[in-house]
C-alpha cells in the first residue's frame, strides 16, 4: 500500500462489526449503532405498511448479512430497498448480502464510483489489518437494481423517503435520506462528537469540493429536522451539523488565508490543529484534522 494512503487512515482499529439490535428513534424508524467503532456507520432501517428500506451495510459480506437478518426480523415479508449514504468500504461493501433480497438503489454518482474506482478503495482499509481485512474475506461488489439522478422519493406505504444525490462535497457521492421530513441520515457528511471525516488523499482520492459540502450542511441546517442520525456517533439534532458547518467554515477561512501568506501547508495543519482542539475539545479522532486542512489548502 502506498505510504501516503496508509497515513490518512493511521489509527487503532478493532474488527468493524456490526452489533447489536435495532433500536427506535422515530415512528418505525430504527438505527443498529455504530458504538463508536471505526469503520461501523451507523445502519438504518425505515419499516413502512407495504416495504422498508435499509440504509447502509457495514463492511463486507458479514456486516451485510446480520443487517439484512435485522432488517427481515423487523419488516417480515415487506419487500425491501437498500441505500448507502456513499459507495465506500464501511458504508457500502456489504451489499452483496442484499442481492436477490431488495431492490438495491444508487444514485448516479455512486454507480460512476461503483464502475470506475470503487475497488481501489479496498485496498487501503485491508492494509490496516488482518482483523480489519478479514472483513473483505469474499468480497463482491455489486451494481444497483434501480439508479437515480438528483432524487428520489419512495413510497414505503405510510412512510415517505427522499434520497439526494449532493454530488462531489465530502467525497465523490454523498447522499442524504430524509424519512417523512422527521428523521435525516446524512451519511459522512457530519458524525457527532468527531472531527469530520475526509477521505482526500492525492492523488489517489480528490473527490473533494469543500465549499459545495459547507452549501449542503447549510440546506439540510434550514430543513430544521428534528431527529438526526450522522455517519458515525450518536443520533443528535440539526445543532450538530450547524456545529460541523462552522469547523468546515473556519478550516476553509484559516487554510486559504494561510496559504495566501505564504506559510506552508505543514505549519498551516500545525496551527490550524492546535486552535481547534482547543474550540472543540469534546471532538475525537483529531487526525482528520490536518487531513481537512490539506483539501482545503491544496485542492479547494
Amino acid at each position: 500500500m502506498n505510504d501516503t494512503r496508509q497515513s490518512e487512515l493511521a489509527g487503532t482499529y478493532t474488527p468493524p462489526i456490526v452489533k447489536g439490535d435495532p433500536v427506535e428513534i422515530s415512528t418505525n424508524v430504527y438505527v443498529i449503532p455504530d458504538h463508536r467503532v471505526s469503520l461501523v456507520p451507523n445502519i438504518g432501517i425505515v419499516v413502512g405498511d407495504s416495504a422498508s428500506l435499509v440504509i447502509d451495510t457495514g463492511v463486507g459480506r458479514r456486516n451485510g448479512a446480520y443487517v439484512l437478518d435485522q432488517a427481515k426480523r423487523l419488516t417480515g415479508s415487506r419487500p425491501l430497498y437498500l441505500a448507502v449514504t456513499q459507495l465506500d468500504p464501511g458504508h457500502g461493501f456489504g451489499a452483496q448480502s442484499f442481492a436477490g433480497e431488495a431492490t438495491i438503489i444508487y444514485s448516479t454518482s455512486q454507480r460512476t464510483r461503483l464502475r470506475e474506482n470503487a475497488p481501489s478503495y479496498a485496498e487501503p482499509f485491508i492494509g490496516l489489518g488482518t482483523e480489519v481485512a478479514a472483513e473483505f474475506e469474499g468480497l463482491e461488489l455489486v451494481d444497483s437494481t434501480l439508479t437515480y439522478s438528483g432524487s428520489l422519493e419512495i413510497d414505503l406505504g405510510g412512510t415517505r423517503a427522499v434520497l439526494r444525490d449532493w454530488g462531489v462535497s465530502h467525497t465523490a457521492d454523498d447522499q442524504t435520506i430524509t424519512i417523512d421530513s422527521r428523521v435525516l441520515f446524512g451519511g459522512d457528511l457530519f458524525q457527532t462528537r468527531m472531527f469530520p471525516i475526509i477521505p482526500y488523499v492525492p492523488p489517489f482520492d480528490t473527490h473533494f469540493d469543500g465549499d459545495r459540502w459547507i452549501d449542503a450542511l447549510d440546506e439540510l441546517v434550514a430543513l430544521d429536522i428534528p431527529v438526526v442520525v450522522p455517519g458515525h456517533g450518536e443520533v443528535t439534532d440539526t445543532d450538530q451539523i450547524r456545529g460541523v458547518r462552522d469547523y468546515l467554515d473556519y478550516v476553509r477561512t484559516a487554510s486559504r488565508r494561510l496559504r495566501s501568506e505564504g506559510v506552508s501547508l505543514e505549519e498551516a495543519g500545525t496551527r490550524i490543529e492546535e486552535y481547534s482542539m482547543t474550540q472543540w475539545p469534546t471532538w475525537g479522532a483529531p487526525r482528520w484534522v490536518r487531513s481537512l486542512v490539506k483539501a482545503f489548502y491544496t485542492g479547494a
